[in-house]
C-alpha cells in the first residue's frame, strides 16, 4: 500500500488528502467513507453517471448541478457533496475514481487496517470474502479491508495486491506460463 506521503504526491492524492484531512478535522471520516462507497457503487452501475464524470463535453457548471442532484438522491453527506462541487468547479471529475480509492486507503490506514485489492473472474460471495479476509489478516497480522473487483479476463482464480506484494493465482497467468514453458 502506498504510504500517506506517497498518496499526497499525485493530483488525485492531493484532493483525497484534502478531503481526508477535512473529514478527520470534522470527525466525519466514516460518513465520508460511506458516501464515497455509495458513489463508487453508483459509478459502477450507472453509465450516465460515469459519462458525467468522465466526459470533457460536460461543462463544469452543468456537471456541478447534475452532481448536486445526484448526491441528494444518493443520500451523500454534506462534506462529500461539497467536495464533489469543488471537483466539478475545478474540472477534476475525471480523477474521482482514483480519489475515492486513495481516500479509502487513507481511511483504512487511519483505522489501522491494510487494504487488499482483490480481482476475481466472478463476484465473490460473503463467505469467500470472509475466508480471504481471515487468511490475509493472519498473513500480515493486521485487520484487512478487501477492495474487490471483477475482471472476467483473468478467466478464474484470484489476483491479490497487498501493499507491495502481488499474489497472482489467475488461470490466465498459469496458462501464459504454461505456453511460455512449452515454447521452450
Amino acid at each position: 500500500m502506498e504510504t500517506s506521503g506517497g498518496i499526497r504526491a499525485s493530483l488525485a492524492g492531493r484532493y483525497a488528502s484534502a478531503l481526508f484531512d477535512l473529514a478527520r478535522d470534522e470527525r466525519q471520516i466514516e460518513a465520508v467513507s460511506q458516501s464515497l462507497a455509495t458513489l463508487k457503487t453508483a459509478l459502477g452501475e450507472s453509465a450516465d453517471l460515469k459519462a458525467l464524470v468522465s466526459s470533457p463535453l460536460v461543462g463544469r457548471a452543468e456537471a456541478a448541478k447534475a452532481l448536486g442532484a445526484t448526491a441528494g438522491s444518493l443520500g451523500l453527506d454534506k462534506l462529500t457533496t461539497n467536495f464533489l462541487a469543488v471537483l466539478a468547479k475545478n474540472g477534476r471529475l475525471g480523477q474521482l475514481g482514483q480519489i475515492i480509492r486513495l481516500f479509502e486507503q487513507l481511511a483504512a490506514e487511519h483505522r489501522g487496517e491494510t487494504t487488499a485489492e482483490v480481482v476475481s473472474a466472478r463476484p465473490l460471495d460473503d463467505e469467500q470474502l470472509a475466508a480471504l479476509k481471515a487468511q490475509l489478516g493472519a498473513r500480515v497480522g493486521r485487520d484487512i479491508r478487501i477492495d474487490a473487483r471483477v475482471d472476467p479476463a483473468i478467466l478464474g482464480g484470484l489476483v491479490v495486491r497487498l501493499g507491495s506484494q502481488m499474489i497472482d493465482a489467475s488461470i490466465r497467468t498459469k496458462l501464459n506460463s504454461l505456453a511460455t514453458a512449452m515454447k521452450g
